[in-house]
């Protein structure tokens, strides 16, 4: 369809570089389950119900959250070619898939910190490796907090000494209930460790080694058999993304703010990987909330620190993901 497709002023050159790098975006396991349907006034971002996890995501959350951070992802491309984009969540209860409609609101140049952020959109990788011992300054998670802030979200820090024991053995927990779960189990061997060619999955070479006991915040094996194990920093900053509202917006919110904390702190020289076990089960996820005091149930867990380049993780091709609109009714 690219080829000879516009959108919201667009040429196919430039539509096509925005939605590369809306596909950028983090989700779980490198599922990237969107899709995006094109028309001359609306780019509808889908979420794509046979890219659910439900072993591990079994109501969708964060693939919805995977919806949001893409939808950032677009906005600041769309930035970048001086569009200023106005966004609908959700925007018909009848298509509960739909999850934003964008179109073209006007034009305005691009601030220099939305180009900052997006010439991170590129280099943006999960790094599941061990980080330098180098810790991260207030100075930066203030800014990682602000970024949140930005989109409606909070960004609690976890660096109260009690409180940290007290999430990474909930961490801990978490992750042997998962592994005890045979589905569980089953779901992240099909998307993890995945064959070269495949275009989405996380590659043994993107995994990172396996944690060396007694490991306290990495646990999940990704499966690189080049590094049999390997020891990990002993105090990453781990920060707690909450939104202050509940609900399917909500989840697309948080996505929102989770992929600008996430550019921020690439922008900034930071690398970050997820600590998802503590907000994937609903005994662990409530109890976070009550330990970080949290209005609302934690959207996302990050381990934040200063690592070494990584790999990016493959990411499948336009045509795969994109096609006409289902209705385009103009701005």
């Amino acid at each position: 369809m690219l080829p000879d497709t516009h959108a919201l002023g667009l040429d196919p050159g430039r539509l096509g570089t925005a939605l590369t790098a809306a596909c950028r975006a983090p989700s779980l396991h490198n599922s990237q389950p969107w899709r995006f349907r094109v028309g001359p006034d609306v780019i509808e971002l889908w979420a794509d119900p046979e890219r659910v996890l439900p072993a591990a995501d079994p109501e969708g959350r964060e693939q919805r959250m995977a919806c949001g951070a893409a939808l950032l992802t677009l906005r600041l491309a769309l930035r970048g070619f001086g569009v200023r984009p106005t966004v609908t969540v959700l925007p018909d209860r009848a298509r509960p898939d739909l999850i934003a409609e964008v179109r073209r609101g006007g034009e305005r140049p691009p601030s220099p910190e939305e180009l900052r952020l997006l010439a991170a959109v590129p280099r943006r990788h999960t790094n599941r490796r061990p980080f330098a011992d180098a810790a991260v300054t207030a100075g930066e998670l203030t800014a990682l907090q602000r970024a949140a802030l930005d989109e409606g979200a909070w960004l609690h820090v976890v660096d109260d000494p009690t409180e940290r024991v007290q999430v990474a053995e909930l961490a801990v927990a978490a992750h042997r209930a998962q592994l005890a779960d045979p589905a569980f189990v089953a779901e992240l061997k099909r998307w993890t460790a995945v064959t070269a060619g495949r275009g989405d999955g996380v590659p043994a070479t993107a995994g990172g080694p396996l944690p060396q006991p007694p490991a306290r915040w990495v646990l999940r094996d990704f499966g690189d058999s080049s590094v049999a194990t390997a020891t990990f920093e002993e105090r990453p900053a781990v920060v707690v993304l909450t939104s202050h509202l509940s609900g399917r917006a909500a989840e697309v919110g948080a996505g929102q703010a989770l992929q600008k904390v996430l550019l921020t702190a690439t922008a900034d020289g930071l690398a970050a990987s997820f600590l998802s076990q503590l907000v994937e089960l609903p005994g662990p996820r409530e109890r976070l909330r009550r330990l970080v005091r949290g209005a609302q149930l934690p959207q996302a867990v990050l381990r934040i620190g200063r690592g070494f380049p990584v790999p990016a993780t493959p990411r499948r091709p336009l045509a795969e993901v994109v096609g006409p609109a289902v209705a385009s009714t103009g701005a």
